[in-house]
């Protein structure tokens, strides 16, 4: 592992604070999807306009073309800039494209890519459904080929952002009578296509992000699908190993600040002299150091192989439930404060509640624990 930095990295984090200090908005992100959208589309393109969209992608797409590495090191500073959470471009920008790069032909690349560094066109992802989350094997909404078209019937649940969303990355059946990973396929859904129906979903923080996505009769042209029919076990896996592996960097930066606002917090209020208090504290604290270290390490795997692996999914699950205890133990903190929290509010109940979300997208961590297990620990399948 190889976790030193070169003359031209260190350069280049220089170019990255210097245009981070003078360019993060002043203004805060709206908390809500629909109410946010003008601001995450208007920053991705300011993002875009800059070249700083898309630092490893390649060049032909808009992108820079640089290393993975100074894409961990613009994620790195961007978080402690605390520059705005991308929002609604999350989808597209951090792993529906990387998907494309890797997976897509030519001609779904040159479309698709440009645009979303763009912020011109919002993603969102039709993986999980009633009665098969994490389980993506299971899924039953079905594309029945006619001519040069899916014809698809079914729905998604849990799809973020799909209210806002003009594109979606659809994972679906398209052999009939298979079972399981085999007879899925991986397609560019159009949000807008007739026969597409979506009922937000308001969570109990207050915001309405996720939604249900209903398809009747829905249209998909062949040309949509990626990576060919029967492939879609294989293509979202590898969409799903960019979610879990450095798509979480800037909250492990976060985490580090947030633990350092904590221990202040507690000095200043007095808590830190409850030895419960201080040890839990200290113990998050060294954890936000290995979950770093953890993270270089597959990064450096990533540089060796090209594509991240199930080491990532390490890193997803420690990252959530890491993330669970730090924005429990600031509602602590708060003491008499929280009783004053309503919907809307932007502190640390609200980032507590949205919090629970965490251990259940991108793949439960009970379905993370069963990937370490078996691709990593080598043990056998849970039944």
């Amino acid at each position: 592992m190889d976790i030193g930095f070169s003359p031209e990295e260190m350069r280049f984090r220089d170019e990255c604070r210097d245009w981070l200090q003078s360019n993060v908005p002043l203004e805060k992100r709206p908390i809500d999807a629909a109410d946010a959208i003008g601001f995450d589309k208007a920053w991705q393109r300011r993002l875009f306009d800059a070249g700083w969209a898309g630092i490893n992608w390649p060049t032909a797409y808009g992108g820079r073309g640089l290393s993975i590495v100074q894409q961990v090191i613009w994620l790195e500073e961007y978080a402690k800039a605390h520059a705005p959470w991308i929002g609604a471009n999350f989808v597209g920008v951090n792993h529906g494209g990387p998907t494309l790069i890797l997976n897509a032909s030519e001609a779904q690349k040159s479309y698709h890519l440009t645009r979303i560094l763009q912020g011109e066109a919002i993603w969102c992802q039709g993986f999980s459904e009633p009665g098969a989350g994490s389980d993506l094997a299971s899924i039953k909404t079905r594309g029945r080929i006619e001519g040069d078209e899916l014809v698809v019937n079914g729905s998604k649940i849990w799809t973020s952002f799909a209210h806002v969303a003009d594109w979606q990355e659809l994972v679906l059946r398209t052999e009939e009578g298979s079972q399981r990973h085999a007879g899925l396929s991986w397609a560019i859904c159009d949000m807008h296509a007739p026969g597409i129906t979506i009922r937000p979903i308001r969570k109990m923080s207050g915001q309405t992000e996720f939604a249900e996505v209903f398809y009747d009769d829905v249209r998909i042209p062949l040309s949509n699908v990626v990576g060919g029919l029967g492939n879609g076990w294989k293509v979202a896996m590898s969409t799903l190993s960019f979610e879990r592996g450095t798509g979480f960097i800037a909250e492990q930066v976060r985490a580090g600040q947030e633990i350092a606002e904590l221990i202040a917090t507690a000095r200043a209020n007095g808590m830190i002299r409850d030895d419960g208090i201080a040890d839990q504290l200290a113990q998050m604290r060294a954890e936000v150091a290995a979950l770093r270290a953890m993270t270089y390490r597959n990064i450096s795997e990533v540089v060796r192989t090209g594509q991240p692996g199930p080491e990532a999914s390490v890193i997803r699950l420690f990252t959530a439930e890491l993330g669970q205890r730090l924005e429990r133990m600031a509602v602590l903190l708060m003491g008499e404060d929280m009783i004053d929290f309503a919907y809307g509010d932007d502190n640390a109940v609200q980032d507590y509640l949205r919090g629970f979300a965490s251990t259940i997208a991108g793949g439960t961590a009970q379905i993370q624990r069963d990937i370490i297990g078996e691709r990593l620990l080598g043990l056998p399948k849970s039944r």
